[in-house]
């Protein structure tokens, strides 16, 4: 599947408008979203649960307009369950993401 992707400091911006508290909440909410996925996916012990948890992280991106995760989210549905680089390079992006 394809998605348009655009910058998702943008998307977050047209969310939020200038309401700060309101960008920081996003965010934060956003943030525990990819963390509570990735912690499913580093869970799962089938093909079912790993491709239901990695393709929630797609739809997650999608919907930030944020690139980079549906594309690690795309090598996640394409791997298989436990793979350990899928798993760090995502553990990657929510540590840059929380930082």
């Amino acid at each position: 599947m394809v998605y348009e992707t655009g910058s998702f400091n943008a998307a977050i911006t047209a969310a939020t408008g200038e309401d700060f508290a309101l960008r920081e909440q996003l965010l934060s909410s956003y943030g525990d979203s990819v963390a509570q996925q990735i912690d499913l996916l580093s869970r799962a012990r089938c093909d079912g649960n790993w491709n239901v948890a990695a393709r929630r992280l797609e739809s997650l991106g999608a919907s930030f307009h944020c690139g980079r995760l549906v594309k690690l989210a795309e090598q996640a549905i394409d791997g298989a369950p436990g793979d350990p680089v899928i798993l760090r390079d995502l553990r990657r992006y929510a540590a840059e993401f929380s930082s």
